[in-house]
């Protein structure tokens, strides 16, 4: 059975954006949000980073990246997990996805209180940042600001019952369905056949380990 087997994600460890100014995100989230920066991970100049390739049957490989000048940085979060970011000042600056509306992309950070929820929307004003919300999800309560870079970012405070996830989660396979439904009726989905699913670009350069 699935519930008694070890998950493969355990907890979050780390999640990571691109940032256009290493400086500026470092100021942001220290002296606005109030995290610690904890790591700043530079290459040397010019590295091509690399990761290992080792496919059952093939010989060890690695997947080559291009050449980069970049910074990794680490700000600690009160469960001892991490918001990061890449600094690449060698490549082009990242657009914005015309296709994506702009409150799709987001990570939800979780306070302990509605007091808390409030505050920290006074203290993101109080820097000059505009703050939607609270919002009520019913089973949570939620703020909405953005970064420098334009990361939509979601404070949250749970205000579920007990019973609230088993009820959601009993529902979940029949609202899904509905869901296919409707892209099936209306926008023609068709479900996509399995296929293996790459690690990197087609185009990347794979070369022996």
């Amino acid at each position: 059975m699935l519930a008694q087997e070890a998950l493969v994600f355990g907890r979050l460890h780390h999640v990571a954006y691109r940032c256009r100014d290493a400086q500026r995100t470092v100021d942001f989230y220290t002296k606005v949000v109030g995290l610690k920066y904890v790591a700043g991970l530079m290459p040397p100049e010019n590295t091509r980073l690399s990761w290992p390739l080792n496919e059952p049957g093939k010989p060890p490989r690695k997947v080559l990246g291009e050449e980069a000048d970049s910074i990794h940085i680490f700000f600690a979060l009160g469960d001892g997990s991490y918001l990061a970011f890449f600094d690449v000042a060698s490549s082009p600056e990242e657009k914005e996805d015309p296709a994506t509306p702009w409150w799709v992309k987001h990570i939800a950070f979780e306070t302990e209180s509605m007091e808390q929820l409030v505050a920290a929307k006074a203290r993101l004003e109080a820097h000059g940042v505009q703050v939607l919300g609270p919002k009520d999800h019913d089973f949570c309560q939620s703020i909405y600001f953005m970064d420098p870079d334009g990361h939509r970012l979601e404070i949250t405070v749970r205000t579920e019952e007990p019973d609230t996830w088993r009820e959601l989660a009993a529902d979940a396979p029949g609202e899904l369905a509905k869901w296919n439904d409707l892209k099936r009726r209306k926008y023609g989905y068709q479900p996509a056949p399995a296929a293996k699913i790459a690690a990197m670009p087609a185009d990347s350069t794979v070369v022996p380990a």
